[in-house]
């Protein structure tokens, strides 16, 4: 016998429920004290759907639905749906031969396939040695490692042959496309091969993208120096940087501007395009308040009519950690702390550090990063919103 979450005990595999909770886990208190609005928002997953449109919200937890009473539907949000790991023939569970994870089988040794029903014919050991990439990593950490063969991550947002390739994904062709090149075939700025990787250079250009042309008077060096300014990259990271001139990107958008690109007037805009949250005015990329509001986008009123109870009601989190510990609570609304520039969301519970990057830069600049994902503005695609698809310039 097992006591489990203080609310009942476990036995013999089936949980006894205190009085009060119920649930195959006593995870459901059955008297709620929180406001229907409070519970609904608790139950929305990071898209903001209630329980994933497979479930009901009850008091903050989403019980899922099941209604073949094996428990297919799962997670804290029922965004798990494990009937994806179910072999059609045999009915079984990964085809009796792995576990099913949010609806992703993982293989026992010597299996393989998405149901786990390929038998493999070699060792894990000789496996693992054949999807060695020549740096030691297992199919270069770009890829995964099936029989003793690598499947490179597709990164081609279109769905289309990806950029990673080679027996152990060793070629990443990404690092050949310029930051602001549209989605073309176009790699090396159009003034070279892209050889695994690595821009082999037109007759009269030069740099790591074959961006620099020769005819330039000054040379690669001088010309991304004068680019940089005050950054430790060209143009900020924003734009294009053509000997010693910065053409910032995308062309024509106003809101981003200055001698080096300098000023992203974007950053003063949250996902709806609101500038300074309708509480202040932009100022080469940062908010000015109006006199009673603060934050990065005027998103703080300095006062309110509410108690500090009230308040920290509406800072709690499921389970009662108000802003998830990484935060402090003003008017109901979570602050995170400011040297964690990673710390985000509406209870502070995500990690901006997962949002992808492309030549350093998180979302390349080009979106906005919510909880762990990029979100982009338009004209921008890709995990990083590092594809121009809007209007040809």
């Amino acid at each position: 016998i097992t006591w489990h979450e203080n609310q009942g005990y476990c036995d013999c595999g089936v949980c006894e429920c205190d009085e009060g909770w119920f649930g195959d886990a006593c995870q459901f208190q059955e008297e709620c004290n929180l406001s229907s609005k409070k519970s609904r928002e608790l139950c929305k997953n990071q898209q903001g759907v209630v329980c994933s449109n497979r479930g009901t919200c009850h008091c903050g937890s989403c019980m899922c639905d099941n209604e073949d009473n094996r428990g297919m539907v799962t997670g804290r949000f029922c965004e798990c749906d494990d009937s994806e790991c179910l072999d059609e023939e045999t009915g079984e569970i990964c085809g009796g031969h792995g576990q099913c994870y949010c609806g992703n089988c993982y293989c026992a040794a010597g299996w393989h396939g998405d149901k786990c029903e390929f038998q493999c014919d070699m060792s894990p050991w000789e496996s693992r040695q054949r999807c060695t990439s020549p740096d030691g990593k297992i199919c270069s950490n770009r890829g995964t490692c099936v029989c003793g063969e690598c499947n490179c991550h597709d990164v081609d947002p279109s769905g289309d042959w990806g950029d990673i390739h080679g027996d152990t994904c060793e070629c990443d062709e990404r690092n050949c496309h310029a930051t602001y090149d549209r989605y073309t075939d176009d790699f090396c700025s159009g003034h070279g091969q892209c050889n695994c990787g690595r821009c082999d250079c037109k007759e009269g250009w030069a740099g790591n993208k074959c961006e620099h042309p020769l005819s330039c008077s000054l040379s690669l060096e001088s010309s991304l120096k004068k680019c940089r300014g005050t950054s430790n990259l060209p143009c900020f990271g924003r734009g294009q940087c053509q000997c010693g001139q910065c053409t910032c990107h995308p062309p024509g958008d106003s809101r981003v501007h200055g001698k080096n690109c300098e000023c992203d007037d974007r950053q003063c805009e949250d996902i709806s395009g609101e500038v300074c949250g309708g509480h202040g005015y932009c100022s080469c990329g940062r908010c000015i308040c109006e006199e009673g509001w603060f934050g990065k986008l005027c998103q703080f009123p300095r006062s309110c009519d509410m108690s500090d109870a009230q308040s920290k009601e509406l800072c709690e989190t499921s389970d009662g950690v108000i802003c998830s510990g990484k935060g402090s609570c003003h008017c109901g609304k979570c602050i995170c702390n400011p040297q964690d520039w990673w710390v985000s969301g509406e209870y502070c519970e995500c990690d901006d550090r997962e949002c992808d990057k492309h030549d350093g830069i998180i979302c390349t600049g080009n979106g906005l990063c919510n909880c762990g994902n990029c979100e982009c503005w338009d004209g921008w695609n890709g995990n990083a919103c590092e594809i121009w698809v809007g209007e040809e310039y």
